[in-house]
């Protein structure tokens, strides 16, 4: 008898719910080790790549083995190379979102003891800028954030599409937000976004960009986390709406939601509602493989949006399961080739819709 697309999900579930499950065992000795190397990949641009690498190589060995032993042994080589790790001597400075003592808050969050998420609470949300050379004309600025609540996500999926774009000629920032519902409130991970949109407007200028020239990228729930920032501060939407103590500063001046979004492997879950009153919805472009359960949840979301009136378009790429953004530079191999497509595939979107902005 022939399976049922519904039948397939529930299979596709329960064997994540199931490998979810080793992995979390598996954690509770990979934890203590992994934690304090979050802010290395967070700080990507500050560290040796290959340094980086390794370590990631280790911390997929530790999570793949099924020998306790041998993942101990592991543990203790991750660690040593953790501890080894240096920043480089001409390193970036981050760039801090908002003021400090100033920190938006609807989440409740007050506990990481058990290390359950990457982010401590006392975590502040900042940025990099990554440039191209000065003698490059910018053709726009693109801001990227990664999925999960980031860790090493952040370091391939976003550093990595910051790199690939400054290639083809962006701007780029990459964004350490507070990740949403990963544990902060939506609002609050919107917010962290809105926040990196309105810092690229106000610095436009000085980045060598139209202000009308922001598109925002993110990956699996960095992709939820853009669709938040539209829905919550496109339009006439604002800080004050959903924080009411919050004093406005001078970036609050500028427009707090992207001119295009990149959602790749990222459209918000199957059968979510989404409020479309105020919203103005960005042009859209989707990326996601079609081994991916993404998949199911753009099949739900595509329709709605051209439904609205949103311009969208959509690429989806055979074989290709999900989270492969950037992975090249933790495999050293391209395993997906026709899924490394995206990345011009985005390129052309945002030509077409900068240039025609710029005409």
């Amino acid at each position: 008898m022939n399976k049922t697309t519904d039948d397939i999900l529930k299979e596709r579930r329960a064997q994540r719910e199931a490998r979810e499950t080793v992995l979390r065992e598996r954690r509770k000795d990979f934890a203590p080790a992994e934690h304090p190397a979050i802010p290395i990949y967070e700080n990507a641009p500050c560290y040796d790549p290959a340094q980086m690498t390794e370590l990631q190589h280790i911390g997929v060995r530790i999570m793949e083995t099924e020998d306790r032993t041998e993942r101990l042994e592991l543990v203790r080589k991750y660690t040593e190379l953790r501890d080894s790790i240096r920043m480089l001597p001409e390193h970036p400075e981050p760039v801090y979102l908002w003021p400090e003592g100033v920190l938006p808050m609807l989440s409740d969050y007050t506990d990481n003891s058990d290390l359950k998420w990457n982010h401590d609470p006392d975590f502040r949300p900042f940025l990099y800028e990554i440039l191209v050379p000065e003698s490059v004309t910018p053709k726009g600025l693109v801001i990227f954030c990664a999925g999960g609540d980031h860790g090493y996500s952040l370091y391939h999926e976003a550093f990595t599409s910051c790199l690939d774009f400054v290639e083809m000629g962006y701007q780029t920032i990459l964004l350490a937000n507070r990740t949403n519902a990963c544990p902060w409130r939506p609002e609050d991970a919107a917010a962290d976004a809105s926040r990196a949109v309105r810092y690229a407007r106000a610095n436009a200028k000085r980045l060598r960009v139209a202000e009308n020239s922001i598109a925002f990228a993110g990956f699996s729930n960095g992709g939820v986390t853009g669709e938040n920032c539209i829905l919550y501060f496109s339009g006439e939407k604002k800080m004050t709406d959903y924080y009411p103590d919050y004093v406005p500063d001078e970036l609050d001046n500028y427009y707090g939601s992207p001119d295009a979004f990149l959602c790749v492997y990222g459209p918000r879950y199957a059968g979510a509602d989404f409020d479309y009153s105020g919203v103005v919805y960005p042009p859209t472009f989707f990326a996601v493989g079609r081994e991916d359960g993404a998949l199911n949840n753009l099949n739900y979301v595509y329709p709605s949006l051209v439904e609205h009136g949103v311009p969208v378009e959509v690429h989806t790429f055979a074989g290709t399961p999900h989270g492969q953004a950037g992975m090249k530079i933790l495999d050293g191999y391209v395993k997906y080739p026709n899924f490394e497509m995206w990345v011009k595939l985005a390129d052309y979107f945002l030509i077409d819709l900068f240039g025609k902005e710029r005409n």
